[in-house]
């Protein structure tokens, strides 16, 4: 009769059931980054294109948009390394940040193709059909994009067999906040 203590035996339904929860889990905090790096975007552009009737970048519209994405861009960084993400792989953190920005321009590059083809190539040029195709099909198609390439690249999955520290991932892929 063998002394060792009974294998735990995960089923697949326990599997997926536990990397579906874990996917629902970086999706809203994903959502909550994205929504605070959006609004850190808008408010900061007219802050500097309006604040006191004529902001300090009044006459620089690019370099307010500039600033403003910059400034987003950095805070979801941090957001989605140190929250959404916090449980994956961490590699050169100059590495990740180069790779998020290069990334956050692909998604920047679909809503602007949505963008052309909509008002370009199918002539619908309508402050309403150009705010449908950038900001709601270019941007949910680019967000889609995002969450991907970030899981897949920038924040990858953890190596098979390093049960360590898969546990202290899942330990604090389910802390609170």
């Amino acid at each position: 009769m063998s002394t060792q203590a009974p294998v735990e035996r995960r089923t697949l339904v326990d599997r997926v059931h536990d990397s579906l929860g874990m996917l629902m889990r970086e999706v809203a905090k994903f959502g909550v980054v994205g929504l605070t790096a959006f609004v850190i975007d808008v408010g900061l552009f007219n802050i500097l294109m309006y604040a006191g009737g004529e902001g300090p970048l009044a006459d620089k519209p690019l370099t307010a948009k500039a600033l403003s994405v910059m400034a987003a861009t950095t805070f979801a960084y941090f957001g989605n390394r140190f929250w959404t993400f916090r449980h994956r792989v961490r590699t050169h953190m100059g590495r990740e940040y180069i790779l998020f920005f290069a990334l956050n321009g692909v998604g920047m590059l679909i809503a602007l193709t949505c963008l052309w083809f909509s008002h370009y190539a199918l002539g619908l040029d309508s402050p309403l059909a150009d705010n449908i195709s950038a900001n709601v099909i270019g941007l949910g198609l680019g967000t889609l994009f995002r969450f991907w390439s970030y899981r897949k690249w920038v924040f990858p999955a953890m190596p098979a067999g390093d049960e360590a520290g898969r546990e202290l991932a899942e330990r604090d892929a389910s802390a609170p906040i």
